[in-house]
């Protein structure tokens, strides 16, 4: 703490006194609402509501309803809300973010905003990490809620459309992230506004926010199609990257020596740099590539994937590691999340490096997918009109809540004091002489009854652990956080006497884990850490479970000078002092240099995550703007809107588009490309062929345009008399839906492949985000025109089929249809249109390339 701090006080100390007025208001109201009997205190919620429909605010009613959900914990579930829980209750409806300690009790706190703002009818989204915290706190805390009338829900990853309705439909949803992430994504991608399973995204509160806002955000949400690219090339590259041969410095030493224009003779096919995570050909690794692939030019635009895919190879073999980047499952390449050791089913690896990584496995190598719809969760959950987190830990991560999110961190006092003991680190010279210590610590206080929790970073280090202790004969549970269930169960007996669990990382995060009789005796549950991890918060969260509500506890982590994070950054020159010491096998050491450079290193690391992140959102900014307006105008045509307007509009701009780009009045009317306008324009919009009139010599380019955009409307009110109103209004909306969906879907996939390549432009000192910006804004663009122009085609074009039931609605050629609404088995009334054959929609495409794209 500065010395400002210390003189006027901290942010967070500040913000809890000017609040400290309301939570003594809540506590005065508890002897009053004891009196209330089961159904007074359930009629509050209707008292609210009507209060809030009179014209007072949450604001208003917060002390009350706060009373009221405290009453109601005692009464369900024999749980009393602390002070400062009332504290972290009134923080969340804020929509801040409280940072309380593990074992305070996050789960309850959230019972009291969630009430609160649930009383406007809007929605409340309780967000957890997995899908076992989500069904079992909807169970457990969603007692509270239902006691008091409102409606409690739950969505799991097995429910169908109607389910989801029906769990979004309730007053508060308790959810994962990804989950509520894919149904956004998945709601933009409906045909039919009856298939929408969310509402309007109201309030959300996230638990363990740091894991779901910070460390999951490198990750955007994808929705992919297989695309069809072959995978041979995967093999191929995979091939030559194992006969490559690494180079021996870093990869950063060319960056430095380019600088200081020396000219340093590189060895090796390739280099690494770990820091960084690059890896890149040297002259001689692009001279073998060539010779392998038979190729000229390696450098060549059109060999721009082949490079790619040779990086992404060597980066699989060399920076990515089965079983603490990925386990291997059956046939599948699963990710591990780095933060959480919990395996993320569902997702991949974007770009093609899951691919590459599938071919170093010898596993089935999927097809790279083309991706359908994509956000980060930096954007998505900035779409909420308030959103609020919690966590243990989140105040190291403040100025990127601040900057992505606009959300200030909160820390709330304990309950009890801390009375936990944090060790200095022990660090060792070599890997194996800290584990020893490691094991001969756990035997010593197994021996004396002490449970112990033993956090590692890899799945690889706790099964090695787990493979000295068995050697010694100390019985343990190793925790691997592949099933959330049994990780909670395990994790929750830790604190019993003698009792010894292995955890990779925070596996069992968000389950309490409570001292069994006689373990406060022996010095409460120890925390060893086997090894500092990039982030110092997630280091903080291992301590701190460890001395809840007062609990006697103990931490402390052993390092060794050949750990990750020491060889990476600068441990070299460290060993070579105390090789020159000649310290003795086995030996302790304690140096305050040493633990300076693991924080300067993990703050490096955080930084260059934080910038990872940024970067991230920042190219993902240029999409969500045109995301935005796709997703608008999407939604404008599910709600029924009259799109006849919109559909005029386009008629009109693709007539100006097409004059403008062939007639010009700089140049004699003789030179005016008739031909061409005549070609592309009548096949969009059946003139019949377009001549020039005296008028339109005379008159200019803008006469021709007006002439010719009243004719087309007048075209199109004449196709119009072929259809019921009715049915036309609804032809447009089909049709519409169904081309905004097809070209938004390539401008993903083409704003993808931008993306991959953009960064050659930095080679030019160009700033490739403000180039993707310019090529991003170029492409949406041209895919607006396109859109008109598609709409356009298909409008003149669609006819109707007669058949021979009577029907009130006819049959549209060329568009789909929600198989679920029709009613019956459907009989086809016309001989099946062959995938090469012209499409009936009267394009001028084959019906694969049109109207039949997909099926």
């Amino acid at each position: 703490m500065g010395l400002f701090d210390k003189v006027f006080g901290s942010h967070s100390e500040k913000e809890i006194k000017r609040i400290s007025g309301k939570v003594d208001q809540i506590e005065k109201l508890e002897p009053k609402m004891e009196k209330l009997t089961d159904d007074e205190l359930r009629h509050k919620t209707v008292e609210f509501k009507e209060r809030l429909a009179n014209g007072e605010t949450l604001d208003d009613i917060l002390v009350e309803a706060f009373a009221t959900v405290r009453e109601a914990a005692k009464r369900t579930l024999n749980m009393r809300h602390y002070r400062v829980q009332l504290i972290g209750g009134i923080i969340l409806h804020q929509g801040r973010i409280a940072e309380m300690k593990t074992g305070e009790g996050k789960t309850l706190v959230s019972t009291l905003p969630a009430y609160l703002n649930a009383l406007e009818g809007k929605g409340v989204h309780i967000v957890t990490v997995n899908e076992y915290l989500a069904k079992r706190d909807a169970e457990w805390m969603g007692q509270i809620h239902t006691f008091l009338g409102l409606s409690v829900g739950v969505v799991t990853n097995d429910m169908d459309t109607e389910q989801r309705q029906e769990m979004y439909g309730c007053d508060i949803t308790y959810i994962t992230n990804n989950e509520l992430g894919f149904d956004y994504l998945r709601d933009n991608m409906v045909n039919d506004k009856s298939r929408l399973v969310q509402r309007e995204l109201n309030y959300a509160i996230v638990d363990e926010v740091d894991s779901v806002l910070i460390d999951e955000a490198r990750t955007p949400l994808i929705i992919s199609g297989q695309s069809g690219k072959s995978t041979d090339l995967y093999r191929m590259c995979d091939m030559l990257a194992r006969q490559m041969e690494r180079g021996s410095s870093d990869g950063e030493i060319s960056k430095i020596d380019a600088i200081m224009n020396e000219v340093v003779e590189e060895d090796g096919d390739f280099l690494v740099n770990e820091k960084d995570k690059h890896v890149m050909l040297t002259a001689q690794g692009v001279e073998k590539v060539e010779k392998f692939f038979n190729i000229e030019n390696l450098a060549d635009p059109e060999h721009l994937a082949l490079q790619h895919n040779m990086i992404l190879a060597l980066r699989a073999h060399n920076l990515m590691f089965k079983d603490k980047d990925y386990v291997v499952k059956g046939d599948e390449v699963l990710i591990v999340d780095e933060f959480t050791g919990r395996i993320m089913p569902g997702r991949r690896y974007s770009d093609g490096l899951h691919q590459a990584i599938e071919a170093k496995e010898h596993v089935k190598v999927k097809r790279e997918s083309k991706t359908l719809a994509t956000i980060t969760f930096q954007n998505f959950f900035n779409k909420y009109k308030k959103k609020a987190g919690m966590t243990g830990t989140a105040l190291t991560e403040e100025q990127e809540f601040r900057e992505i999110y606009g959300m200030d961190v909160i820390v709330i006092p304990t309950n009890m004091p801390v009375i936990r003991i944090d060790h200095e680190d022990s660090i060792y010279k070599t890997r194996a002489e800290k584990l020893n210590a490691v094991v001969d610590e756990i035997v010593s206080s197994h021996e004396k009854g002490q449970p112990v929790l033993v956090g590692t970073i890899t799945i690889e280090a706790s099964e090695e652990l787990s493979l000295m202790l068995k050697r010694r004969g100390i019985p343990h549970n190793v925790l691997n956080a592949k099933f959330h269930e049994q990780e909670a169960e395990i994790i929750s007996h830790a604190g019993e006497l003698g009792a010894v669990t292995i955890a990779t990382n925070m596996a069992g995060r968000g389950t309490d884990i409570k001292l069994a009789d006689g373990v406060a005796e022996v010095g409460g549950l120890k925390i060893i850490g086997t090894e500092r991890h990039e982030s110092r918060r997630i280091d903080n969260q291992l301590r701190g479970r460890s001395g809840r509500q007062g609990d006697p506890g103990e931490s402390k982590f052993y390092l060794s000078l050949e750990d990750d994070l020491m060889r990476l950054f600068g441990s070299e020159r460290m060993i070579g002092i105390y090789n020159a010491l000649g310290i003795p096998e086995g030996e302790e050491i304690q140096h305050k240099t040493i633990t300076n450079t693991i924080e300067k290193a993990q703050k490096k690391i955080e930084n260059n995550n934080f910038s990872i992140r940024r970067n991230l959102l920042e190219y993902d900014q240029v999409n969500n703007e045109q995301r935005e307006i796709i997703y608008a105008e999407r939604r404008r045509v599910l709600d029924g809107e009259d799109m006849q307007e919109v559909v005029r509009n386009m008629i009109t701009d693709t007539v100006e588009n097409y004059v403008t780009a062939t007639c010009n009045d700089d140049v004699p009317v003789e030179e005016w490309n008739m031909t061409e306008l005549n070609r592309e324009l009548c096949r969009i919009i059946p003139f019949g062929g377009i001549a020039l009139t005296e008028e339109d010599k005379k008159s200019g380019v803008a006469h021709l345009s007006d002439r010719l955009k009243e004719q087309a409307l007048s075209l199109y009110e004449e196709k119009q008399k072929e259809f019921d109103p009715e049915d036309m209004r609804e032809i447009e909306r089909i049709i519409l839906l169904n081309i905004i969906d097809r070209k938004w879907m390539d401008h993903i996939d083409d704003m993808d492949q931008l993306r991959q390549g953009i960064g050659l432009y930095a080679y030019g000192n160009r700033d490739p985000l403000v180039e993707y910006r310019f090529a991003g804004f170029d492409m949406f663009e041209q895919m607006t025109k396109s859109i008109q122009e598609d709409t356009t085609n298909a409008l003149f074009h669609v006819r109707v089929e007669q058949k021979v039931e009577k029907e009130e609605t006819p049959e549209i050629t060329g568009t789909n249809k929600d198989e679920e609404s029709s009613k019956g088995p459907y009989r086809r009334k016309n001989a099946k249109v062959g995938r090469n054959d012209p499409c009936p929609c009267g394009s001028g495409k084959k019906y694969k390339h049109c109207c039949g794209r997909g099926k």
